[in-house]
């Protein structure tokens, strides 16, 4: 009996029906890495591990990282789209008004509630994005002194 081992990046990126490069690799482990990074900060850390990458290739990779579910994009409103490695389970998002820190949350209750929208108007709902607002811990104690 052979324990099973987890893939590694490149194997993931060939099994997504992507080309292997070291910038998708750089990508892709910078985001995982990371904590609901936005393209700045994800184009630093992959200049930092693989030396020059444009910012447009930076965006072809993460859209490409998107499309094939390796990696989650959200977009709180009023903010820069993020990027996680967080996919393929329900779960929602904390974002403070302040500092505008973001933190997962899973689903409140069983499974996928919700993803029963009240009138679904003939959809196919396979998802849903919920973002909780209020104030993180820190900005919330600053704000009580």
């Amino acid at each position: 009996m052979t324990a099973s081992r987890t893939p590694t990046t490149a194997e993931e990126l060939r099994g997504a029906g992507l080309r292997v490069t070291a910038a998708r690799v750089a990508l892709l482990e910078t985001v995982r890495d990371g904590d609901h990074l936005g393209a700045e900060a994800i184009a630093s850390e992959v200049r930092g591990r693989v030396g020059h990458i444009s910012v447009q290739a930076v965006y072809e990779g993460l859209h490409a990282l998107t499309a094939a579910g390796l990696i989650r994009r959200l977009e709180p409103p009023g903010s820069p789209a993020l990027y996680e490695g967080r996919v393929g389970d329900n779960h929602h998002h904390l974002v403070c008004r302040s500092c505008g820190a973001v933190a997962d949350v899973d689903c409140a209750v069983g499974h996928a509630p919700c993803l029963t929208a009240s009138d679904d108007r003939g959809f196919a709902v396979d998802e849903a994005e919920v973002i909780y607002w209020g104030l993180c811990p820190g900005c919330s104690t600053a704000s009580s002194s």
